[in-house]
């Protein structure tokens, strides 16, 4: 029969350590959501802006040719700040990709030296 003693403390630790990679994994995705909302939310707010500057445009208009010259503009600078805000959209898929990435690399390590402590015992026995 074998003594063997129970040792919460590394029954413990064993949990913490199999379940550090789902927790930073957990983390890394409420970056990318915050990341997300901000990104969408800064998407509405320029629309908005372009939608209630049209508006003051259509109830301050004097002539015909002074709206459209003046709605011209206004649909140019918006689609710089789109074409600007899609260049960030590249960046954070990029960042978040290198995140993922860089993520499952140190889980699978872990893995893998973990694998290796549990081998090296039953090396010995044999």
């Amino acid at each position: 029969m074998s003594d063997t003693t129970f040792d919460p403390k590394s029954i413990l630790e064993s949990y913490r350590s199999a379940f550090a990679p789902v927790l930073k994994a957990q983390q890394e995705g409420v970056k990318v959501l915050d990341r997300v909302g901000r990104y969408q939310y800064a998407i509405a707010g320029d629309y908005l802006e372009w939608s209630l500057a049209q508006a003051k445009l259509a109830l301050g208009a004097q002539t015909p040719a002074d709206f459209f010259s003046k709605q011209v503009e206004l649909t140019t600078a918006l689609s710089e700040k789109l074409r600007s805000r899609a260049q960030e959209f590249a960046t954070l898929a990029t960042e978040t990709q290198a995140s993922f990435t860089n993520a499952v690399k140190e889980t699978t390590a872990k893995a893998a030296e973990e694998a290796k402590k549990f081998e090296e015992p039953k090396k010995k026995v044999s």
